[in-house]
């Protein structure tokens, strides 16, 4: 007799759910947009602090002491494979005191513009490798957004 009444109540039909209201709704869509917005600008933040470190590290970069015998080495091997250039730096335009306008337009003082270790660079290249009958080429790598984006450096011989 008991298995009847378990066999009743389940061909009963269920009790009414009680329906999410639009309210209700409206509430979880602004509490989760809330949240992606706020993991969003945490994420924002994030990046904004690693970009800056890596410009402060640019700027304090030093040339190292090893420098001669790295270049010795990629140029050699560069030569070994017909190469007559090496690209010996990148870095964001925006490090430069005029956002790579003066390289964009290909302008004979361009070099004034630089900043941090690509300034440091650029006065090893003067001091060691012109002498040598060594070149530098530079040239805007990208235009993210119609803007100068990277610069290359470029070694040549």
């Amino acid at each position: 007799m008991a298995r009847k009444k378990d066999e009743a109540k389940a061909d009963a039909p269920p009790a009414a759910a009680k329906l999410v209201s639009p309210q209700d709704l409206l509430k979880i869509s602004t509490t989760a947009a809330q949240a992606k917005a706020a993991e969003e600008a945490e994420r924002a933040k994030k990046q904004a602090q690693v970009e800056k470190d890596l410009q402060e590290a640019f700027m304090g970069r030093e040339v190292l002491p090893q420098a001669g015998e790295r270049l010795n080495a990629a140029v050699r091997r560069a030569a070994e494979h017909g190469q007559n250039e090496i690209q010996v730096l990148t870095f964001p335009a925006k490090y430069l005191n005029d956002k790579g306008r003066r390289i964009n337009n290909n302008e004979s003082d361009w070099p004034v513009s630089l900043e941090g270790f690509a300034k440091k660079a650029y006065e090893y290249f003067e001091r060691e490798l012109k002498p040598m009958g060594y070149h530098l080429r530079v040239q805007v790598l990208d235009y993210p957004g119609g803007v100068p984006g990277t610069i290359g450096m470029y070694l040549r011989w």
